[in-house]
């Protein structure tokens, strides 16, 4: 979708035609440049420029992501991160919708989501009102079988609308999954694939029918044989190969197919986590760093662009503009996520980054 060309977006012949003469003419072009460049290419003010980019991105959006790594790594704490920015008010980075989160482990924690709001944003939040009113938007549903959560999101379109949801997580995608279906016995790796693909066709329509960004986590999985090159991992230079197996993402790779973006979560050290990015039609691959506090994830240490993979983009992170370009690495340290990508909040709506 990052290829789609301008004309297709909605953008007036006219426009089209002056960013052509300057090789502007996909939706990749214009968010891989920065509002200041897309102002002197368009000859547009600063607020059209943004209302541009605004436009595009929605046309590009990717449809469903996916969050993959082993437990503990903090993907239920990234997607309880995401359900507090997305009930902010637009003038914070925040979308003003309701989030629909659906929950197969038992994992979600109100305690938690009350915690991090509190501690992300201390003064906004100091109003009990208004922490009443973002809890009251993020709508929980336990699914715990397989069945179950196909039932949930084949029905799942009035609730979009009755809630005004602008993001829609499913969490954990894999972990009904691998519970009820035991692969090693005969039809039920035929049974499972089919399940997924329904689910797949479900949240991409979910998706591109109510222009809402999906967010799903997935489990890893050991497969115990020779030592085994293993692509999807070692794209993102994390390859994890041993004499006695590999690790790969589970659901296998119909499943990996059916998603847009990849984010691979993983163990750095003792504190520090890390965020590879590891497919996405816009990003280059990058790895981020990363601790889990009480204010959710809090990035930790410079970005570090993969080189010789893919080429980097003028812009920032994920292809779109960021409060400054990157040469490589930007020191970030310290710093908060929403602060980090102010500038991309501003532009794509704030919670998109996770669906880049």
């Amino acid at each position: 979708m990052a290829s789609k060309k301008l004309r297709r977006t909605g953008v007036s012949a006219d426009l089209c035609e002056r960013l052509k003469r300057h090789q502007v003419e996909t939706c990749q072009d214009v968010l891989s440049i920065t509002p200041v460049e897309l102002m002197r290419l368009a000859g547009l003010s600063y607020p059209a420029a943004l209302d541009l980019m605004r436009l595009v991105s929605k046309a590009c959006v990717p449809t469903v992501s996916t969050v993959t790594g082993p437990s503990g790594c903090g993907k239920t704490q990234l997607c309880i991160m995401l359900s507090v920015l997305a009930t902010l008010p637009r003038s914070m980075g925040g979308l003003d919708s309701g989030v629909i989160y659906i929950d197969t482990e038992s994992a979600f924690s109100a305690e938690r989501l009350v915690e991090m709001a509190q501690a992300r944003f201390p003064e906004f939040f100091s109003v009990k009102e208004r922490l009443l009113e973002m809890a009251s938007r993020v709508h929980l549903f336990r699914e715990l079988t397989c069945q179950d959560v196909l039932n949930r999101l084949e029905r799942l379109e009035e609730d979009i609308i009755a809630c005004r949801a602008g993001l829609l997580i499913l969490d954990s995608v894999a972990s009904v999954v691998r519970k009820e279906f035991d692969t090693s016995l005969p039809g039920n790796l035929t049974y499972r694939s089919n399940l997924l693909g329904q689910e797949a066709a479900v949240l991409k329509y979910l998706s591109q029918e109510f222009c809402i960004p999906v967010v799903l986590t997935n489990q890893i999985t050991t497969h115990v044989g020779e030592k085994v090159h293993c692509p999807q991992w070692n794209q993102a230079d994390v390859s994890t190969e041993e004499d006695s197996g590999f690790v790969t993402a589970a659901l296998g790779n119909t499943w990996s197919h059916s998603v847009n973006t990849r984010l691979i979560v993983q163990y750095g050290d003792a504190e520090r986590r890390q965020i590879v990015i590891a497919k996405s039609p816009v990003a280059p691959f990058a790895v981020l760093s990363y601790t889990v506090q009480r204010e959710g994830i809090r990035l930790e240490g410079p970005f570090e662009f993969i080189r010789g993979l893919r080429s980097l983009p003028r812009g920032g992170l994920c292809g779109f503009p960021t409060p400054q370009n990157f040469n490589g690495k930007q020191d970030i340290r310290g710093k908060k996520l929403w602060e980090c990508f102010d500038s991309l909040a501003e532009v794509y709506g704030g919670v998109y980054v996770v669906d880049c």
